[in-house]
């Protein structure tokens, strides 16, 4: 049977699965990324949950589809709630918001206990995710970034361990490794010193006071983002 095809976004997150682990995939909804793994032997077994009935059921149309319903397993919760900490080495939430993929984490500590790795891609709130992360003592080991369309995704690498304090901009574009520079990271921090000159232009013409922290916040993000991109 012909092999499943993954957007660039998910194909990022596919090759960052290690071999024989025991993988979930939290808010499946097709369940491409599973199937994918499953065909290309990568795993074994793949544990997909989703919140609402109609994705989950879009999930076991796939595995029919692609003759993989024997080796995966459906459950309706939310987030982690209904996985057992024994069930999962490495986790995959892709295509939500950070500040739910914090939330999920929040609710599942045991996945610092057990030492998982995390497949994170935020479709917004980056910053926020990262601040929770940092302090929770979660590190960000790698972040990888790839183009679909017109949008640049990010893919962060997660493992339990402190962080090194991550700077203003460091919280919006991530730290960039040492030896692991991406062909999209100039474009990748232009786009968002545009995102964050418009947000502080907007700011200025405040007059409320509570808004004067938070452009003093942008400024320095601005600043520090420049720098980023010199450097």
């Amino acid at each position: 049977m012909k092999p499943i095809a993954l957007t660039p976004r998910l194909l990022a997150v596919a090759e960052l699965v290690s071999a024989g682990t025991r993988f979930a995939d939290i808010g499946t909804d097709h369940a491409y990324l599973p199937v994918w793994l499953l065909q290309h032997g990568v795993i074994d077994h793949a544990l997909v949950t989703d919140l609402r009935q109609g994705p989950l059921e879009r999930a076991r149309m796939t595995a029919e589809k692609y003759g993989q319903t024997q080796h995966m397993d459906f459950r309706l919760c939310d987030g982690l709630e209904a996985v057992h900490p024994y069930e999962a080495e490495t986790i995959a939430i892709a295509g939500m918001g950070g500040e739910t993929i914090a939330s999920i984490l929040s609710a599942a500590p045991w996945t610092k206990a057990q030492s998982c790795q995390l497949l994170l891609q935020p479709m917004s709130a980056q910053p926020e995710l990262r601040r929770w992360l940092q302090k929770n003592s979660y590190t960000i080991e790698r972040e990888i970034l790839v183009r679909e369309g017109r949008t640049i995704y990010t893919i962060f690498l997660v493992c339990p361990g402190p962080m090194p304090e991550l700077t203003a901009g460091e919280l919006w574009a991530g730290r960039q490794q040492s030896g692991e520079a991406s062909p999209l990271r100039m474009e990748y921090l232009t786009r968002l010193l545009k995102q964050v000159e418009h947000a502080v232009s907007g700011l200025q013409k405040s007059s409320r006071s509570e808004d004067a922290q938070r452009l003093a916040e942008l400024e320095q993000v601005y600043l520090d983002l420049q720098r980023m991109k010199k450097e």
